[in-house]
């Protein structure tokens, strides 16, 4: 199987579905992460520059920590928007990584709205990446990807139809997420006021409950014709 994380930010993916991506790489999926903004501004005191280099430095490490290839579209962050470069340069990405399953924001988690720009625009763009007639850098997709969208962050509004368990991958998820050491260590600290490493194990650990095990990480499932074939289910 071949699976695609389309995330705003370069903490997102392993944030909200690394153990997900984790546990696909171990059992031998091809696993690839794209981040659609260079998250610039998440510092507090460091040049927008510099935010983004370091930022990029960091996400490479801990697709690494994943197994996963990295994708860097480069977007201004908090500025992300819904139009037809950076729709083409989504699609681009996905006919060059030629998903089965594509795992991105859910459009109704209200956090940032470069989450909802993305999430709302993979879902979009999925069908789009079999049509000719889009001409891109990569060629078509023979097939297209089925759409889960992951959980919000700390899991506000959100409501799963399907978990994944992750118990035997959350270590990698929080080894993954520790490389994002200028927002683990300084930016969302400060500006949320709380530990980033203790609400997602925390929420993980929530997740699990719901389903009967000790970690998880929960989905919804994009239902639109034509989405895949029965049986075609997160593990």
């Amino acid at each position: 199987m071949r699976v695609l994380a389309c995330c705003a930010h370069p903490d997102d993916a392993e944030i909200l579905v690394g153990g997900t991506l984790a546990k696909y790489s171990k059992r031998g999926d091809e696993v690839f992460i794209a981040i659609t903004t260079n998250g610039e501004v998440g510092h507090p005191t460091w040049p927008k520059e510099e935010v983004a280099r370091v930022r990029q430095e960091e996400a490479e490490k801990a697709a690494a920590r994943l197994g996963a290839q990295l994708f860097w579209l480069g977007f201004r962050d908090e500025f992300l928007f819904d139009n037809e470069e950076t729709r083409l340069a989504l699609i681009n990405v996905i006919r060059k990584c030629r998903p089965d399953v594509i795992l991105t924001h859910w459009p109704g988690d209200l956090y940032n709205p470069d989450h909802t720009v993305t999430g709302q625009m993979a879902n979009d763009v999925a069908i789009m990446t079999t049509v000719p007639n889009i001409v891109t850098e990569a060629p078509p997709c023979e097939k297209i990807p089925v759409v889960y969208f992951m959980d919000s962050l700390a899991g506000v509004g959100f409501v799963p139809d399907e978990y994944v368990d992750i118990s035997d991958s959350l270590d990698m998820k929080m080894q993954a997420l520790h490389e994002h050491h200028s927002q683990v260590n300084d930016w969302l600290s400060d500006q949320y006021g709380g530990s980033i490493m203790e609400m997602v194990e925390v929420s993980a650990k929530y997740r699990g409950f719901q389903c009967g095990v000790r970690y998880a990480e929960g989905f919804i499932r994009a239902k639109a014709w034509p989405r895949g074939v029965a049986g075609t289910l997160l593990p």
